[in-house]
């Protein structure tokens, strides 16, 4: 073991000893090897990232461009603002329009307030701990709840125990239910995301608490919870299930919210699962794809305009 230890010792003896150039040449040598292979990985990690892109696009656009093209021949103005007839598959749809419209709204003057004065509790009054990561955990669970679920419970809850029957109100509960933890968990993070020197500065010049929440952090805030009311509109526009157990398949025009009404998600499901006109189940879903559309344009819009009004 000695002997080889010698030999080792005396071979680095007898090896030449390198210049300072040299060992600059060989560090720099090292790294550009260490540069290619760096360079490899990132040339190959931003394609699978471009392929990823492309296929969403490319998905997305398919299944737009597939609506447009079967629906866009059927839209018309008697298609929008006339009323069914025969079976409910001929003419217009405008009692749908309505209705979506009515129990949408209904939905967001009932959720709206209770998500935002949560939020506001949870980001600026409680005090972080278990019982603040048990109801955010609950909101994340209520947001994950399947829409076939929530209609069900909407349907035993609002229409059976509490006798308000296929209705609007129904629905409209029913909905903000799923709209609660959207609404609620980004004007959470709308809130978080104001920055702290701007409370400390009000702090500071006499404010109280509730003086800095109502005139400096939810104004500053308005454009990102804005943007949170408009994506949970857009989640309940889109409800199918929740609308069809609480709110019936009646072609009436809703007046008060213990009328019953039938949502364009639902029409669509009905024209579109018997099969009985499928040029009307086309137009429907182009339309109802136009206003989600606009819901989240509207959105990316209102979210930009309110943040550089804040600026």
């Amino acid at each position: 073991m000695a002997d080889n230890i010698d030999i080792h010792e005396a071979a680095k003896a007898d090896a030449p000893a390198l210049t300072s150039a040299q060992r600059i040449k060989r560090a720099l040598a090292n790294g550009k090897k260490e540069r290619i292979s760096k360079n490899a990985s990132n040339k190959i990690m931003l394609g699978v990232f471009r392929v990823a892109a492309a296929i969403t696009t490319l998905v997305l656009v398919a299944i737009i461009a597939y609506v447009v093209i079967n629906g866009l021949p059927h839209v018309s103005p008697a298609f929008i603002f006339t009323w069914p007839h025969g079976v409910n598959a001929e003419g217009g749809i405008w009692p749908t329009i309505v209705s979506t419209v009515y129990v949408t709204a209904l939905a967001m003057l009932i959720c709206t307030p209770i998500a935002v004065l949560a939020a506001v509790y949870l980001a600026e009054y409680a005090k972080q701990g278990r019982l603040v990561n048990i109801i955010r955990y609950a909101a994340d669970t209520l947001a994950s709840v399947p829409s076939i679920v929530m209609g069900l419970f909407g349907y035993a809850l609002f229409v059976e125990a509490m006798g308000l029957g296929l209705s609007m109100i129904s629905a409209a509960l029913a909905l903000a239910l799923l709209m609660l933890p959207i609404i609620m968990r980004t004007t959470e993070e709308a809130i978080r995301a104001v920055p702290r020197y701007i409370r400390w500065g009000a702090y500071g010049l006499g404010a109280t608490k509730w003086q800095v929440v109502s005139k400096i952090v939810l104004p500053s805030a308005f454009g990102r919870i804005a943007t949170g009311i408009v994506l949970g509109i857009g989640r309940a526009i889109g409800e199918t299930a929740v609308v069809l157990y609480t709110m019936g398949q009646a072609i009436n025009m809703p007046f008060t919210p213990l009328d019953s009404g039938r949502p364009m998600t639902v029409h669509l499901y009905l024209l579109a699962n018997d099969g009985i006109n499928m040029n009307a189940a086309y137009g429907t879903a182009l339309l109802l794809m136009a206003i989600i559309l606009a819901f989240n344009l509207f959105a990316r819009w209102l979210s930009r305009k309110l943040s550089l009004i804040h600026i």
